[in-house]
């Protein structure tokens, strides 16, 4: 099929009360990439109230072109608003490709543009690449569990859709030289179209402190660690590095630790700078979300655990013998 007058890659640029979502600008590095393979732009998409600091980050991360839409009635987030915001972005500019980050918001955002549209949508990707011959996106997903990887591709229709989790890529370095075109559009919401209203925020508890999608040192615990107070150990140690903790399945399942904690497939995907795991034995629905990390530190007694084929350092140890002597140590090194 004939898709020339599709152009351009999308990325949305989330933002929560004026300020920008990580996970757009960690989607500007992927888009550059598919961008460059289609000998195309990476456009940034952003839409809200009080949007500076979204315009400049997508310009500083590699963005080409930013759309933005601005007004009071994009404060708040709505399905109504910001789709038909979007929307009507679609049907004037023909983008090839849009990536959205698969928060509670995107998913949304992402389901609504693509009914809408006629389109495909594949939510939860891990990674990303370019058909050459065709241009088609293959668009990389855990499926069955965890255990399979499915390549889909969304061949007969455009734009190309797909939301990607958090953390599964790391954010392009920034240049701030970089001078993208900017492009105002002003789009007006009738009020009388909007369905929700926003009374109020509730902060969660597990919010305070280091967010697990953002942290760069993470401590997390798994069945090894055999009951929900031996977490104050990793805790610990995470503190010191400045970091947080995180936990398999199995410990969340066990009720040691809110699920807001959950790394892998049915948790939260990270890619910290260095990715402790204590008593995880390594199922492929865990490494899913986590292999991505620079450093991996396993420490785990079982020497054939799967966690440490892809770990950098493998300790064969009991973990309440090596999590104390890395605390007493560390700890010596910061009172120096």
């Amino acid at each position: 099929m004939n898709f020339d007058e599709y152009k351009d890659v999308w990325v949305f640029i989330e933002c929560f009360q004026g300020q920008p979502k990580n996970v757009g600008f960690e989607l500007l590095g992927q888009g550059r990439i598919l961008a460059d393979s289609l000998k195309q732009k990476l456009c940034a998409v952003v839409i809200g109230s009080d949007v500076e600091d979204a315009v400049k980050g997508a310009g500083s991360h590699g963005a080409d072109k930013v759309y933005v839409v601005q007004g009071e009635e994009y404060k708040n987030y709505s399905s109504d608003v910001y789709g038909d915001a979007f929307l009507k972005l679609c049907h004037k500019y023909n983008p090839n490709t849009i990536l959205i980050g698969a928060t509670i918001r995107g998913r949304e955002l992402g389901s609504k543009i693509a009914v809408s549209l006629r389109t495909g949508l594949t939510a939860d990707c891990t990674a990303l690449s370019v058909e050459e011959d065709t241009g088609n996106v293959v668009w990389e997903r855990p499926a069955f569990g965890g255990n399979l990887y499915a390549q889909i591709l969304c061949s007969d229709t455009r734009p190309q859709m797909g939301t990607v989790r958090p953390g599964a890529f790391k954010k392009p370095q920034e240049n701030e030289n970089n001078r993208p075109e900017i492009i105002k559009e002003t789009i007006n919401i009738d009020k009388d179209s909007i369905l929700t209203k926003v009374v109020d925020f509730i902060k969660a508890q597990e919010d305070s402190g280091v967010k697990l999608e953002e942290a760069e040192y993470i401590v997390s615990g798994g069945r090894g660690m055999k009951n929900g107070e031996n977490f104050k150990m990793l805790q610990q140690l995470a503190d010191l590095l400045g970091g947080t903790i995180g936990a398999s399945r199995a410990a969340v399942d066990s009720g040691w630790i809110p699920q807001t904690k959950q790394v892998g497939q049915t948790g939260k995907t990270v890619s910290p700078k260095v990715y402790i795991a204590c008593g995880i034995s390594g199922a492929v629905q865990h490494l899913a979300g986590m292999s991505s990390s620079d450093t991996i530190i396993a420490i785990n007694r079982d020497e054939t655990a799967p966690i440490f084929e892809v770990a950098d350092y493998c300790i064969v140890g009991d973990l309440f013998e090596v999590v104390p002597a890395l605390i007493k140590e560390i700890s010596s090194v910061k009172n120096l």
